[in-house]
Formats: C-alpha cells, sequence, structure tokens
C-alpha cells in the first residue's frame, strides 16, 4: 500500500486544500493497494499560479535551450534507472500486464524523454529571412503554462508525449494525473525534484473530472494537451475555444488493420495479438477492426480466433499473463454492454463473449472475437476500450480502404501484405494519423496523432516541439 498526502508543487510537497482522498484500487484483486490527496479547485490554483510565476519571472524560459536540453537530459538519465517501479507501480494501479509494462509503460516513456532532449540541442530556435524592406527574425517562443491532462491506460507514456517536448520549449507545466493511476505520477514527482528542475516548472496534482475541468478553464493555463475521450475532448475544444485558447487533443480511435489477399496469416495474426489487443484491448490505437478478403475470410476468422483463444489471462503481475483485469468495473461493464450490443445486431461469437472463466475476483473480460460483422454496427463503429475484436468483409482493395475509412476516427491502421509496395499505395490511402505496413509502432522521432474525430495537433517528433511553440516575427530596416 503506498500512500501520499501532498501535492507536487512549487518544487515543494504542499499540504491539500482538503482531506478528500483518491483510492488506487488493483483491477485484479480490487483491494485498495494505493491512496492520494484529491485536489480541489484551490489546489489546482495553487499549482497554476506556482506554473505561472516560473514562467512569468524564472529562469527556466531564460535559459539557453541547450540548458533546458541538458536538464531534460539528466531527468532521463534518473528515469532509465527507475524502469522497474514505473512498470510495477503501473500493472498494479491498473492492470496492464508486466510483461507490456516492461515493453512500452516504462522504457517508451524514457525513450521520449532522450529523443526530446537530443533534439533540444540542435533545434532551429531563431532564423532570419530576406524581406522586402529588410531582414525578418523569425523566433520560435514559448507559448507559457500547459496544463497537461493525462488518462489512465498508458499514463507515463501519455505524459511524456508532452513534458519533455513542453520543457524544452521553455514552457512550464501542470499534470493532472487520472484518479485511477496517480501512484506512478508520484514517482515521476521525485525524479524531477532529484534532476534538479526550477521550482514551479513542473507541477504534479492528480485529480477527478471537475478540477480538471478548472484547470482547463484557468486563465492562468495557455495551453491545454489532453489525451483522452473523444467526448471529453469535444469538452476541452469548446472551452479552449470560448479562451481562444490553445490546444492539442489525443483523442480515440476505431483503427482497421487490412488483410490483403497474398498476406502471410500467421506472421500477421502474431502481430496483431499487439496491434490489436496491447494493454488489455485498453488502448486508442488498438487495431479493432480486421477486415478479411472474402477468399480468405473464414481462414482469418478462424486463425484470429485460434490465436485469441489461446491467449493467458490472469494475474498482471504473472510474466506468463498476456491478457490482465480492465481497469474498473465500469469498464467491465461497459466492454460486456458491447458484447451483447454485437450478439444482438445479429453478429456471431467466435469466441470468448463472457467474463473470463475461474475470475471470481477482478474485472476480467474474456478477450472474444465477432465474425459476420457489418460495418454499420456499432461493435464495428464504437470506441469498446477492450479485448474486443471484429473481424468483417471485403470484397476488393477499394472496398477495404473505403470500409477503413468509413469511421468518425482516424488515428491508426495497418495493412498487411507480402508485397510491401502494395501495402505503402493502401497506407496512402487511408485517412488516419499514424499508419503501419507489416508492423505498427509509435516512433518518438515521427508525430502522432490523428484525423477526424482522433484529435487536433501532432506530438512526438519535431512536429510535437512546435505545438508548445509561438512565432514571433521581428522586420527591421536594410542596413
Amino acid at each position: 500500500m503506498r500512500v501520499h498526502d501532498r501535492f507536487y508543487i512549487d518544487g515543494d510537497w504542499v499540504a491539500p486544500a482538503s482531506s478528500a482522498v483518491l483510492d488506487v484500487v488493483s483491477p485484479h484483486t480490487e483491494e485498495i493497494v494505493g491512496r492520494v490527496p484529491e485536489a480541489t479547485a484551490a489546489d489546482m490554483d495553487r499549482a497554476v499560479a506556482a506554473a505561472r510565476r516560473a514562467f512569468d519571472s524564472g529562469p527556466w524560459p531564460r535559459m539557453a535551450p541547450a540548458e533546458r536540453a541538458a536538464a531534460v537530459g539528466r531527468l532521463a538519465d534518473i528515469y532509465a534507472g527507475r524502469l522497474g517501479d514505473f512498470a510495477e507501480l503501473i500493472t498494479a494501479e491498473m492492470g496492464s500486464p508486466i510483461t507490456f509494462s516492461q515493453l512500452a509503460q516504462a522504457p517508451q516513456p524514457q525513450l521520449m524523454l532522450s529523443y526530446f532532449a537530443a533534439l533540444g540541442k540542435d533545434f532551429t530556435w531563431e532564423d532570419e529571412r530576406p524581406g522586402l524592406f529588410g531582414p525578418v527574425t523569425v523566433r520560435r517562443e514559448p507559448v507559457g503554462v500547459v496544463a497537461a491532462i493525462v488518462p489512465w491506460n498508458v499514463p507515463q507514456f501519455t505524459i511524456m508525449t508532452k513534458l519533455p517536448a513542453a520543457l524544452v520549449a521553455g514552457c512550464t507545466v501542470v499534470v493532472k494525473p487520472a484518479p485511477e493511476t496517480p501512484l506512478d505520477a508520484y514517482l515521476l514527482a521525485e525524479l524531477i525534484e532529484q534532476a534538479g528542475l526550477p521550482p514551479g516548472v513542473v507541477n504534479i496534482v492528480p485529480g477527478g473530472r471537475e478540477v480538471g475541468e478548472h484547470l482547463v478553464s484557468h486563465p492562468g493555463v495557455d495551453k491545454v494537451a489532453f489525451t483522452g475521450s473523444t467526448a471529453a475532448g469535444r469538452r476541452i475544444a469548446s472551452i479552449c475555444g470560448e479562451q481562444l485558447k490553445r490546444c492539442s487533443l489525443e483523442l480515440g480511435g476505431k483503427s482497421a488493420a487490412i488483410i490483403l489477399d497474398d498476406a502471410d496469416l500467421a506472421a500477421t495474426v502474431g502481430w496483431l495479438e499487439m496491434a490489436s489487443l496491447m494493454n488489455n484491448g485498453q488502448a486508442c490505437v488498438a487495431q479493432t477492426r480486421i477486415l478479411a478478403p472474402s477468399s480468405r475470410y473464414d481462414e482469418t476468422v478462424d486463425t484470429v480466433a485460434a490465436m485469441v483463444a489461446g491467449l493467458r489471462v490472469g494475474d498482471p503481475a504473472d510474466p506468463a499473463t498476456q491478457i490482465g483485469p480492465l481497469v474498473a468495473r465500469r469498464q467491465q461493464d461497459r466492454v460486456e454492454g458491447y458484447i451483447a450490443i454485437g450478439q444482438e445486431e445479429g453478429a456471431k461469437v467466435v469466441t470468448g463473449g463472457s467474463r473470463a472463466a475461474g475470475r471470481e475476483r477482478g474485472w476480467y473480460v474474456a478477450p472474444t472475437v465477432f465474425a459476420d460483422v457489418d460495418p454499420a454496427m456499432r461493435i464495428a463503429r464504437e470506441e469498446i476500450f477492450g479485448p474486443v475484436l471484429s473481424v468483417i468483409r471485403y470484397s476488393d482493395e477499394d472496398d477495404a480502404v473505403r470500409i477503413a475509412n468509413d469511421s468518425e476516427y482516424g488515428l491508426a491502421g495497418t495493412v498487411w501484405t507480402a508485397d510491401p509496395e502494395r501495402g505503402m499505395e493502401i497506407a496512402r490511402r487511408v485517412r488516419t494519423g499514424t499508419y503501419g505496413v507489416n508492423m505498427y509502432m509509435i516512433e518518438a522521432c515521427a508525430p502522432f496523432g490523428g484525423y477526424k474525430a482522433s484529435g487536433i495537433g501532432r506530438e512526438l517528433g519535431p512536429e510535437g516541439l512546435m505545438g508548445y511553440l509561438e512565432y514571433k516575427s521581428i522586420a527591421r530596416p536594410a542596413t
């Protein structure tokens, strides 16, 4: 049981304004494994005030960019020594299988810190351009105070798609972790303190939806960086629009994996175990629509179903586990509700379709595959956020692309083929922000984000750093 009784604000551990707490409940045992204070509006005001002072009058935005990059590099080095602790914490908080936590939940955030530390040293912060009447200097300056609001499914990953870019840019940050997963954020706060960042540059204050909206609406915040549901993203966008406040939104997905008729089906399905079911299916980029050609439809259904039926469901701390529990009872209820909807609409459960056998405790759902899925069905259109796959038939390549694009989302996708050039042609036609040919991977060097209802803006890569910058043009007469 990990218990914290203070917030990390202004470089110090400060007492909360109220006695309210957030209990962190294990999705495996349903027992409390941690407790932290729950922020009120007064706590958030204090955090924003600290970030505002640090930006308006502190040293951080006035440092040379190389100094800021070096500080982020120190944090990356310290972080690298605690990967095991981060992996174990995240598994305990939200049920991610420990192998996935060790593969992605902990090391990928560290790689992002290292990437932005390196990028900041070589980035062009100012350049001169010839104008009609004289030279023009174009500067990149930090946007200001950033509110970073992150979800529970990949908590450190989503913090690090925002924090290092904002820091290298010269911004100050208030991080609001999700109420389900605050413990890893406290470990991060300890490392930030150890790295010696100036007071107020990073403030970490966990809380629920209401205090999150207070943070978004706060006049002291210059930009909101949010990862979460499309519904919440729409609300945040409306608030930011009213205030003409900058925002970036990484939202939901309903991504399609297109299996072409020449694909090596065994190899493809081996990859789809990760691409479609990573993190117990609780991933915005999950390839949950499996598009199969009519000529190989039954074969694809059988192969996917055999893979899913063979997955080991159990204790997420056990290295042998491939599918762990869902984060909360409400998520279990949501996924079971969609399984019922799929059956009501006429889709056929090939495997799964119920709670995991032998799991009387914990929020488990057996990984499920639906066949005979029409693209118009809700299970083929709405984000379920659980281990549920829909296998959809298509007639030819044009039909596959049409089905893939027939979605309000556009976050991720893949194509599987023996001909990589053929795959690239498909990739160019699918309207989605990230794509893979015979693989799927999010790289720190490349922009991540989505089309349509999957969000606004991009994270990672140089484009991610640019999202935390304002551009200033300074003209002067020719000499």
